[in-house]
């Protein structure tokens, strides 16, 4: 028998037990939309941790305050050391490879405009903030220089700023808006990023640091100050060299601990996305077993379409059959049960991720690789559990199979 006969005659077949065929092909399709949905979850994480720290800036940490102990540890003595911006000078003036300073003076306060009022951050800071921290300026500009020495009353609004004061962004540059009863003109508007967990940079608003400290909160403590090193120097180096200055600055002993503290957000990011890869190589490992336990549910089935089709072989095989084209016909059949439910599976691994991505709002990135390893999978399936079935019909006797009832 040629193969097209034998291809032929493997559809005939499957096409003469369509649900029990639809039923064998349910583990492969479940295991193949469960491998497809699972790794578009884990890469489509893995891709969100990766924009939010771009979204930080490029080579960027923060400093933040510390705590020190006087007295036993854990008792109520415990006090916050603060930073200033006299340690943010101290930074730009003797640290070696730096190349920006942000200092950072931020507190929610009250923002009128017209009848309509928010609470949002105000964040004082130096013009340098939206460019290393990759803002775009989607209207107006930046306050300079000039404006931080002159405690200009300026501000620059993030993105959902305009909105919650029910107004349009462009439209509000020139205007006068009400921080803590103190008029500011808005002279930019911000480009939206997008929430960062618990912090929403777009709800905020950027003012001279000059100005918050003398006219809007009357201090000097700074929230954090965000480092940003020189092109080419590692991040460990700009850690170092913050630690020597401010050490100094604090007048720490050699030997005593920091108080201080860095955060590296290649750290955390680094932390997140091996818990991520965790989680996706365990739930890859559970839709793997399905795929599995479906390649056994289809191997059952083949067998028992031996048991049931022994006569039809042993009739074939005295018409001139050959062994081969007996276990062609079976691997056949196993093959396309296999592939058609993975691409059944495909399809449904897709719509799932999309699904989840449009109603729950979580990150999910379907890839072609995913795809290409999970349908050759399924037939890898196919192959290996349609192979036993298919050698136990080639090898039956045709003088035996022609006696079976």
């Amino acid at each position: 028998m040629i193969l097209s006969e034998t291809v032929n005659v493997a559809f005939s077949s499957i096409r003469a037990n369509k649900l029990r065929s639809l039923l064998t092909m349910l583990g492969i399709i479940i295991g193949v939309g469960a491998v497809i949905a699972m790794v578009a979850l884990g890469t489509g994480a893995q891709k969100a941790v990766g924009d939010r720290i771009n979204a930080l800036g490029a080579n960027l940490f923060t400093v933040q305050p510390g705590q020190s102990n006087f007295g036993r540890p854990g008792v109520a003595n415990e006090q916050r050391i603060s930073l200033t911006t006299a340690d943010a000078k101290a930074l730009e003036r003797d640290a070696t490879v730096l190349a920006h300073v942000l200092p950072e003076l931020a507190r929610p306060l009250q923002v009128k405009f017209g009848n309509l009022n928010v609470n949002v951050n105000i964040v004082g800071t130096v013009p340098e903030y939206a460019e290393v921290r990759t803002y775009d300026l989607i209207a107006g500009k930046m306050f300079t220089k000039g404006d931080d020495a002159a405690r200009a009353r300026v501000a620059v609004l993030g993105a959902d700023v305009p909105k919650q004061l029910n107004a349009n962004g462009t439209a509000m540059i020139g205007q006068t808006i009400l921080i803590r009863g103190i008029q500011f003109e808005v002279i930019g508007v911000l480009g939206a990023k997008g929430s960062q967990g618990w912090f929403n940079p777009d709800e905020q608003v950027l003012i001279p640091l000059s100005t918050a400290q003398y006219r809007i909160f009357g201090t000097d403590r700074l929230r954090s100050i965000a480092v940003q090193v020189k092109e080419g120097v590692a991040l460990d180096a700009g850690i170092v060299d913050v630690e020597r200055v401010l050490r100094r600055e604090h007048k720490i002993r050699p030997g005593g601990e920091n108080d201080f503290s860095i955060r590296n957000p290649a750290d955390i990011a680094a932390t997140q996305q091996a818990a991520t890869q965790i989680l996706g190589v365990l739930l890859l490992s559970i839709a793997g077993v399905s795929l599995v336990v479906g390649g056994i549910g289809i191997m059952n089935i083949m067998l028992v379409s031996v048991t049931e089709r022994t006569r039809e072989i042993g009739i074939r095989k005295a018409l001139g059959a050959t062994k081969m084209t007996i276990l062609l016909q079976f691997l056949i059949e196993a093959l396309v049960l296999c592939i058609t439910g993975g691409l059944i599976g495909i399809l449904l691994g897709v719509g799932i991720a999309t699904v989840l991505s449009k109603a729950f709002g979580w990150n999910t990135l379907v890839s072609l690789s995913s795809i290409a390893i999970a349908f050759g999978f399924s037939a890898a399936v196919g192959l290996v559990f349609g192979i036993l079935p298919a050698r136990k019909a080639a090898a039956l006797d045709p003088i035996v199979a022609l006696r079976y009832e």
